[in-house]
């Protein structure tokens, strides 16, 4: 039987109601996930760890940092690993640590659950079952399993608050179907070398989302001199305004006069950014924008950080940030 780690960080599938109203719980928890679930311990020799336990709101780059550094210390006695997290950020966590634990040659397996385990309408018990489950298969990668699907990490984005299927990836295919049977769609191969973990992330950036009238001067208050990267969330394929008066292009010179990257993204969540396709394109491009591509936001901007940690030169960082390193573009 495979040796698989519970961890729990916190998230709406471990509070408990009190008063009417959902909070975070350790201990009420940890005794309902045995009592609720007992059945976890027909698929797996199961040990749980409670890591941290926090609203996902409030995770940080240094909870990035903590969950990397415990995987990589338990790597050895483990088949597999099943995260614990809240929803509203587990996007960023599962792409932060694909870029911080490469050469991966066990699963990790991010879930939660829209509501609480402790109500009965909960689609906690179906979501844990699965994650440990698809954990004892051979998908080497940093995955969310979510409503009888499994996604890569850092292709995933949440897109319903209300709904029980929450998640999606809008430029890559699922991973696995869960049904009566599991139907992996992806084969995957050992890796020929040792698991490599480096996180340190940068968090030296800004994120601007475009939208019309915007106005750049409002932009002046961005410290350049203290930020290393803007990612710019354009309309369509990477369009972004032009026009005197409210052309962004002056911003985007300046932020290259001080060394700071443009990273150019899209508000479409499907298909890629194509800076060459329009004028506001090239135009940004000639300045030295980067393209996101097909990444989703929470890739972008952890891939970013994460490039920006490597402390790297000009051209290494862009080179790094246009090639696929983890499956994310």
């Amino acid at each position: 039987m495979k040796k698989i780690q519970l961890i729990q960080t916190g998230g709406t599938i471990a509070m408990h109601s009190h008063e009417g109203k959902p909070e975070l719980d350790i201990n009420k928890f940890t005794n309902l996930l045995h009592k609720e679930i007992p059945e976890l311990s027909e698929i797996a020799d199961l040990s749980t760890e409670q890591l941290f336990f926090k609203d996902s709101s409030d995770i940080t780059p240094g909870h990035w940092k903590t969950l990397s550094l415990h995987i990589r210390d338990n790597y050895e006695r483990f088949d597999g690993f099943v995260v614990l997290h809240g929803t509203d950020t587990m996007a960023y966590t599962a792409s932060a640590l694909s870029f911080s634990l490469t050469n991966l040659g066990k699963p990790i397996i991010f879930t939660g659950s829209q509501v609480p385990m402790s109500n009965i309408r909960s689609d906690a018990h179906r979501n844990v079952i699965n994650a440990v489950e698809l954990a004892t298969h051979p998908v080497f990668d940093v995955a969310i399993c979510f409503n009888d699907t499994l996604f890569r990490g850092n292709r995933s984005t949440k897109m319903s608050i209300g709904d029980f299927n929450a998640f999606t990836s809008p430029n890559y295919p699922s991973l696995a179907e869960v049904g009566i049977e599991i139907s992996l769609n992806t084969k995957y191969s050992k890796p020929s070398s040792d698991l490599r973990c480096n996180p340190l992330f940068d968090n030296s950036i800004h994120v601007v989302k475009i939208y019309p009238g915007l106005n750049p001067e409002m932009l002046s208050c961005i410290d350049l001199s203290r930020t290393k990267a803007v990612i710019l969330e354009a309309f369509g394929s990477g369009n972004v305004p032009v026009d005197d008066g409210h052309s962004l292009i002056p911003f985007m010179e300046t932020c290259r006069e001080y060394n700071c990257h443009v990273i150019i993204t899209s508000q479409a969540p499907y298909d890629s950014v194509d800076l060459n396709q329009y004028k506001s394109g090239r135009e940004a491009k000639k300045i030295g924008a980067l393209s996101a591509g097909d990444m989703t936001m929470e890739a972008t901007i952890t891939k970013v950080m994460y490039l920006l940690g490597e402390e790297m030169d000009e051209e290494t960082f862009r080179s790094e940030f246009e090639r696929n390193i983890a499956g994310e573009r």
